[in-house]
């Protein structure tokens, strides 16, 4: 009997499936499962990186996988039995992470090959649901992961490095060029590990309004940041932190950022 043709790779999903094994055993090795993890991986695809990781986890650990291309699912039900693979037929930009921790009993260390297309709304989707996840490891566009472990002063350096950085320490692990996946897409890739800060360093009630804050600086990256926050800082801030006004935001550490943000929290400032 001749076996089913796989599932092709859908544009409309960003799928480009991992097929090379040495780089799914040192995603593996990189993640590093433990006896008790609760492991939740985010675009399966065909199953590469989730064979590896089933074999990589204790037998009575339960892995759960969120795709949302539904012809995907049957080939990866057949992967394990449902009592250690659960299947979740979800979008993840709308999955509750905090609920997945809440009936797992602990944090979650999440895991996936993600879609370009989604990355980065996933990645602050994520960030609202920081205090349920223990890290994440993630496979993303080379060009964002730059962005996201950039240091101040660079030009990568913008919006999604302070985002990030502010609630998670970030390390990009390895490259992975393009042959590792089929499609092959037109980009390089590259391995991220990112770890939420405990405790957050912004209080839930600030968290809007660091994220406004941070927007509100890069909004025009060629401009000043007295220009970017005219009328909305008066000049005693500036001058109480020993900012000066006439640099760019992209010259602020995150840490002055965290000084902004208290200072704009501050009753009177």
């Amino acid at each position: 009997m001749q076996a089913e043709p796989a599932p092709r790779a859908k544009k409309r999903f960003g799928q480009n499936f991992l097929v090379q094994p040495a780089v799914v055993q040192r995603i593996v090795a990189e993640l590093g499962p433990s006896p008790g993890d609760a492991l939740v991986e985010i675009g399966p695809g065909r199953g590469a990186l989730t064979r590896a990781l089933l074999a990589a986890l204790a037998p009575d650990q339960k892995l759960q996988v969120i795709e949302l291309d539904r012809e995907l699912l049957p080939l990866l039900r057949d992967l394990a039995p449902a009592e250690r693979l659960e299947v979740v037929h979800a979008d993840a930009l709308k999955v509750d992470f905090g609920e997945l921790a809440a009936t797992a009993g602990r944090r979650l260390r999440v895991v996936g090959n993600l879609p370009y297309n989604i990355s980065t709304p996933l990645l602050f989707h994520l960030l609202t649901q920081a205090q349920a996840v223990e890290d994440m490891h993630f496979m993303l566009q080379r060009e964002v992961v730059e962005r996201i472990v950039a240091a101040p002063g660079s030009g990568t350096y913008g919006r999604l490095s302070v985002m990030l950085q502010a609630y998670c320490r970030v390390e990009m692990l390895f490259p992975v060029a393009p042959g590792n996946f089929y499609p092959v897409p037109k980009v390089d890739s590259a391995f991220l590990r990112l770890v939420p800060r405990r405790p957050a360093p912004i209080p839930p009630a600030q968290q809007a309004g660091f994220a406004e804050l941070v927007r509100q600086a890069f909004a025009q990256r060629r401009k000043t940041l007295a220009n970017n926050f005219r009328g909305h800082l008066p000049a005693e801030i500036w001058q109480r932190l020993d900012i000066d006004p006439g640099r760019r935001a992209e010259t602020l550490s995150v840490e002055d950022f965290f000084r902004l943000a208290e200072a704009l929290d501050t009753p009177g400032a």
